[in-house]
């Protein structure tokens, strides 16, 4: 696969949890620096997450404290804890590598409402 797949979202009410995972088949997975990225409706695609090959983890403001980045190296996967989801959380959910980008995936859809 030349494309991240991307799996997990769903829909949640405000206040609660899902884990999005990213398998990666391309590249030397564990040297890679790594980063989740959103889109909503109308707005840009943004960085909210990402690990570099020494699990060195940044976010976004928006979500500092509320989500989680993790990597397993053995199966190539990316993982995103996401807490007290909030309905400004709606996106669509992507994974890729950092500075030259893979094909994007089709992402998927984290929907957070009552």
């Amino acid at each position: 696969q030349a494309q991240p797949v991307e799996s997990g979202g769903g829909l949640v009410q405000p206040g609660g949890s899902l884990r999005l995972s990213c398998a990666l088949s391309r590249g030397l997975f564990n040297i890679l620096a790594l980063g989740w990225f959103r889109q909503a409706p109308g707005k840009r695609r943004d960085l909210v997450a990402s690990i570099d090959n020494n699990d060195i983890t940044g976010y976004a403001d928006s979500v500092k404290g509320r989500f989680t980045i993790s990597r397993d190296n053995v199966e190539r996967t990316l993982f995103l804890q996401m807490n007290n989801l909030k309905p400004e959380d709606t996106a669509v959910y992507y994974c890729n590598r950092l500075g030259t980008y893979y094909p994007w995936g089709q992402g998927t859809q984290v929907t957070v409402s009552s």
